[in-house]
């Protein structure tokens, strides 16, 4: 390449980049314009009580927080007196994720390419997950409310659904990921082909399985407490109350319940995985 075509291309990539850093301008301009014309267009909607709300916004988190040191010692038997609604919380989500879960599993060796898996059945089982992730939980169990009735089992069928297609689309990444060489093997031995998942994939694929259902377990948790606020019972019903009569030692507690919960799993989370990838390495290694 002559040196005429070397200063030709650099002028070239040169007026490119001068090209995106003058469109990326006015499109951030853009942006920065119908971002702030649409807190004008909120504030007009809301006959003015968007920013003189804004000015109060720690006026309630204060107020929480004020009235749970005023309860004093008090504060933690409201503690005790929320566990009952953190165990129907609990359990809805543990259900619903042991269901999901079982669902996923499924679909997941179903959606995966390199399984060996009868084609036509792959894309079905990819719809499938899909169509169940495109559905918030939140909508379906008021749709389930609605017909069924207001209890936590609505609650945890729409967790379930949402959890088999959320939880299926991970683990089936995971099992596109894996090493081939053990199938390989255990393939040439003549293995069946639930041997070579069970024996091939599984030990492979299970730490990220655990950390990824206990993560789902944690986001049920929170989505079960959500629920809760159209009918689930658990934690949520007794957020509502307490929001709706302005009680903040009762809230606040109520928070920290949920807040322990959520981090308990989280190390749970943590020390489980360690312990499966240590036994799945000293497995590959004997």
């Amino acid at each position: 390449m002559t040196s005429a075509s070397v200063e030709q291309l650099t002028s070239h990539v040169a007026q490119m980049e001068r090209r995106r850093r003058f469109y990326g301008g006015i499109f951030g301009l853009l942006f920065v314009i119908l971002f702030f014309g649409s807190f004008v267009v909120a504030e007009d909607m809301n006959s003015g009580s968007f920013f003189h709300g804004l000015s109060q916004i720690f006026d309630y988190p204060s107020g929480v927080i004020s009235e749970s040191f005023e309860a004093g010692p008090a504060w933690f038997g409201m503690l005790v007196e929320y566990l009952p609604a953190l165990v129907d919380t609990i359990n809805m989500a543990a259900i619903g994720t042991l269901f999901g879960g079982c669902c996923a599993l499924v679909l997941a060796f179903l959606a995966s390419h390199n399984l060996n898996v009868w084609p036509p059945v792959i894309p079905v089982a990819r719809r499938a997950m899909d169509i169940m992730r495109a559905f918030p939980d939140l909508i379906l169990a008021l749709f389930l409310i609605f017909i069924l009735g207001a209890s936590p089992v609505p609650a945890m069928i729409a967790i379930a659904f949402h959890t088999s297609g959320a939880l299926g689309k991970l683990f089936a990444e995971v099992n596109e990921n894996i090493d081939r060489g053990p199938l390989e093997g255990l393939t040439a031995g003549g293995a069946t082909w639930f041997q070579r998942m069970r024996f091939g994939v599984i030990p492979q694929v299970l730490p990220n399985y655990v950390s990824y259902a206990l993560l789902r377990f944690e986001i049920n948790i929170r989505a079960s407490a959500i629920l809760g606020f159209v009918g689930a019972g658990g934690l949520g019903a007794e957020l509502r109350k307490a929001i709706s009569w302005s009680q903040g030692a009762e809230t606040s507690a109520l928070f920290i319940l949920l807040f322990i919960t959520v981090m308990l799993i989280d190390q749970m989370s943590a020390w489980l995985r360690r312990r499966l990838v240590g036994s799945t390495f000293l497995n590959t290694a004997a």
